[in-house]
């Protein structure tokens, strides 16, 4: 059942549920939503803050507005791929974070070696900018993780493989959910800036070995101050 919000932004908070219920089950693909009004007393909301909701799920790909029928859940498009992964470390076995960590100890070393042979200096900027906007903002978490993130898109399309920034943007949000987590460990953007500036200068020595071992020591950070946000939040 459907339970009433309270949340300064009440939109979220419903598509949280409807997410759910979609990953449950208990929505399956071709149901038609309750109409606009019925959601709004269902929620105990305004219906301007339902059709927010509604808005953002169309955008994820996981519903769809038929003219003159109504609102049905849907199987998706390339688009929800990345929201996918997300509802899985939302609503999944509770070992998002490790399993995230885990993935990226297997893809990002070897990501990192392959750029350290093909960087070019439009990357080597983009990757410059973004060490230059986390310095000025190591105490503004959600700008440090907007760069960091920059940093990592920027290594993977120096690898002049397509399908590499196809495959780091599929997890985007699911890096940007964990930096924002383990942001809050002491000194941990910090600590993190000193591996960014490692992975760089061996990317731009062209080493591979030794980009890859710097990615290697950065990954080893991310999974500690990930165990220990996990460790704090029980």
């Amino acid at each position: 059942m459907y339970l009433p919000i309270q949340s300064e932004r009440l939109y979220e908070r419903i598509v949280e549920q409807i997410e759910k219920r979609i990953v449950a089950g208990d929505l399956k693909v071709g149901d038609q939503l309750p109409p606009e009004r019925e959601l709004a007393e269902k929620f105990a909301v305004s219906r301007t803050a339902v059709r927010e909701a509604v808005k953002t799920l169309r955008e994820k790909g996981l519903i769809e507005i038929r003219p003159g029928r109504g609102t049905f859940v849907t199987d998706g498009t390339h688009s929800a791929v990345r929201q996918s992964l997300s509802l899985l470390m939302k609503f999944g076995s509770g070992k998002g974070v490790a399993n995230l960590v885990e993935v990226r100890e297997i893809l990002e070393p070897e990501i990192a070696a392959l750029a350290a042979t093909r960087i070019t200096d439009e990357y080597i900027s983009a990757m410059a900018e973004a060490i230059k906007i986390m310095d000025g903002a190591l105490d503004k978490v959600d700008i440090f993780v907007e760069a960091d993130l920059d940093f990592h898109l920027a290594l993977a399309e120096a690898t002049e493989n397509p399908i590499i920034p196809l495959l780091m943007d599929s997890i985007i949000d699911l890096l940007r959910e964990q930096r924002k987590r383990t942001g809050s460990a002491a000194n941990g953007l910090a600590r993190g800036q000193s591996h960014h500036r490692a992975i760089m200068e061996a990317v731009i020595r062209h080493d591979p070995e030794a980009a890859r071992i710097a990615m290697q020591s950065h990954l080893q950070q991310v999974r500690e101050d990930s165990d220990a946000s996990t460790a704090t939040a029980v």
